[in-house]
């Protein structure tokens, strides 16, 4: 198991991606703190992966509140006493240009997408060194490839890769590694509410499959099996990479 007796926090764990890697881990062998704002969602995730014969607690976390992360990082210390990788998926998307977005809009984004990724990973740090572990952060192909109506969604997850290799160039030397995900469109509570804000939801979700080149979105598992490798010593020698898993979304419009 590549993840054995390893401890991996993971935000956002109470649904999606961060379900789908919460479970994934759980299956190499790591012992998960399911973090999430949501209470219930944080539950059934742990819920899950006990049901396979993992191992797994559940902590109720803000990533855009600093005493709600210190307590993150204080229950897993308490519970596992390390952490080896620290998983930040996190996220909210709202669906506005510049100018429909208020400036509260705004900051709520930048506080969640970016700022819970800088908190959980400065509070993390000093544990990560010990462990020589590893940080893996969700960011988007919308970081490359924009879209229509998502402006602060899209500058959030640029952002990521930006922090990403800033705190890879400056941990590498102290043995922590800092890598991104930059999944297409996943069949996901984050995608269906994209979906769900277009005039058409059901002909929104059909033309986004076509615009990758397998023909179709893709699923949570196939993003939490790169995020495995990424906190695994698969991955030893990457970092400050930005891995784009988008089913060809990015190599240009397939045929019709």
């Amino acid at each position: 198991m590549k993840l054995q007796n390893r401890c991996v926090v993971i935000t956002g764990a109470g649904s999606g991606i961060g379900r789908a890697c919460a479970v994934k881990c759980a299956e190499e062998g790591a012992n998960v703190v399911v973090a999430d704002i949501n209470e219930e969602g944080a539950a059934e995730t742990v819920k899950q992966i006990q049901a396979a014969g993992g191992n797994a607690i559940a902590c109720t976390a803000d990533v855009a509140d600093p005493v709600s992360v210190a307590s993150l990082v204080q229950t897993t210390l308490q519970q596992y006493g390390k952490a080896n990788a620290l998983i930040n998926s996190a996220a909210i998307q709202i669906n506005k240009t510049v100018e429909d977005t208020s400036l509260e809009e705004w900051n709520t984004q930048m506080s969640i997408n970016v700022g819970g990724i800088f908190l959980c990973s400065k509070l993390f740090l000093p544990h990560l060194k010990t462990t020589k572990g590893s940080i893996v952060s969700l960011s988007s192909v919308n970081a490359y490839f924009v879209e229509p109506s998502c402006a602060g969604y899209c500058a959030t997850k640029a952002a990521i890769i930006g922090l990403t290799k800033a705190m890879a160039i400056d941990h590498g030397h102290e043995g922590v590694r800092v890598n991104c995900i930059c999944p297409g469109y996943i069949d996901t509570g984050l995608a269906e509410g994209y979906f769900q804000s277009q005039p058409d939801p059901a002909r929104a979700r059909a033309e986004a499959g076509k615009l990758h080149a397998l023909w179709r979105i893709g699923k949570a598992e196939e993003v939490a099996k790169v995020a495995v490798f990424l906190a695994s010593d698969d991955a030893s020698f990457v970092t400050g990479s930005a891995y784009v898993v988008d089913g060809g979304f990015g190599s240009g419009l397939p045929p019709k």
